[in-house]
């Protein structure tokens, strides 16, 4: 499976910021933040699945994801996005 790219782009004393970017149909599995997360999409669509229910993202658009609630992340055109979590969240893939 073709996967986004996740760059760390900040990390301060209390909050890191994540940028997420890849092209259409790339992929990112069922997986879990530790703790709670925000993601704003800087450009292109993404579906976020996040308990079973689809959410279309768009550019400007942001949600919260809830800590320890698997979701998964389908890229529909090419996607720049912003996450920001506490500095101590762990991205957690589920096999």
């Amino acid at each position: 499976m073709n996967k986004p790219e996740v760059t760390l782009l900040k990390k301060g004393a209390v909050f890191k910021i994540l940028q997420v970017t890849g092209e259409k149909d790339m992929q990112m599995p069922k997986h879990i933040s530790t703790k709670e997360a925000v993601i704003v999409i800087a450009e292109g669509n993404a579906i976020i699945e996040i308990a079973s229910v689809e959410h279309l993202l768009k550019k400007g658009d942001s949600m919260i994801i809830p800590a320890a609630v698997p979701h998964s992340l389908l890229i529909m055109t090419s996607l720049k996005a912003i996450v920001t979590m506490p500095v101590e969240s762990e991205i957690e893939f589920i096999n």
